[in-house]
């Protein structure tokens, strides 16, 4: 790795408050974190920790109300709607615990979405597409519906679409909660491959054993970092 490289996420005392009637309440109190390019980094707490706040800002779906944060040396927290708009399009891939896919719509449909959004022209829009879920294994069920699918392959297709545009940094919450646990250890399997394969990964969960596949585990209490630790493999 370039040391001199800047990180693919770095956040310096950010801090979030949100208005309740006329009192204002903190829920990230000063956050220091980083992530590393190649590296699969778990955020870890429990309920009203902030870690979904946190998750927020890292996927520039929220600015900070304090606090500076950086996606691959760009200053991120002080832009505006647009330019956090273009950030999330091309630079982060999103997977959702509940999978967000569109009912009615096939598997190569959705995973255009992001491709439809950047108005990448129809013809390369539908080979990215299917490249995306030759990636996650799914070529032959790419005019399937999600009621036609299991579960797993149903995630499958969600990481396909976060793929699709090559970003930097793949973003995961909860990517596993609503598998069952052999469901849920394959598709960590397919994380580990696409971690492989060179991608950032940031993935936020509740179960311990899922944090074993990752490099470095971040846990939060009370809108802080309590703990930032390695893990050794």
């Amino acid at each position: 790795m370039n040391r001199h490289a800047p990180m693919a996420l770095s956040a310096k005392g950010l801090v979030k408050r949100f208005k309740t009637g006329r009192n204002q309440v903190a829920v990230l109190k000063g956050v220091d974190f980083h992530a590393e390019h190649g590296a699969v980094t778990m955020v870890m707490g429990p309920s009203g920790s902030g870690k979904s706040t946190l998750m927020n800002l890292i996927g520039c779906l929220d600015s900070p109300t304090k606090g500076e944060y950086f996606i691959n040396g760009r200053l991120v927290s002080s832009m505006v709607d647009d330019e956090l708009a273009r950030i999330r399009n091309k630079e982060i891939g999103f997977v959702f615990q509940t999978f967000n896919l569109l009912p009615r719509a096939t598997s190569l449909q959705n995973v255009e979405l992001p491709l439809i959004y950047n108005g990448t022209p129809p013809a390369q829009r539908i080979e990215k597409a299917k490249a995306a879920l030759a990636q996650v294994d799914l070529k032959d069920r790419m005019n399937h519906k999600p009621n036609e699918l299991s579960g797993g392959q149903r995630q499958r297709v969600a990481v396909a679409r976060a793929l699709v545009n090559s970003p930097s940094i793949l973003l995961a919450d909860e990517p596993t909660g609503n598998l069952d646990t052999a469901t849920g250890n394959e598709i960590m399997a397919l994380f580990q491959r696409l971690h492989d394969e060179g991608n950032t990964i940031i993935l936020v969960t509740h179960e311990h054993d899922i944090a074993l596949h990752a490099h470095r585990v971040i846990h939060i209490r009370d809108g802080k970092i309590e703990r930032d630790e390695p893990v050794p493999h």
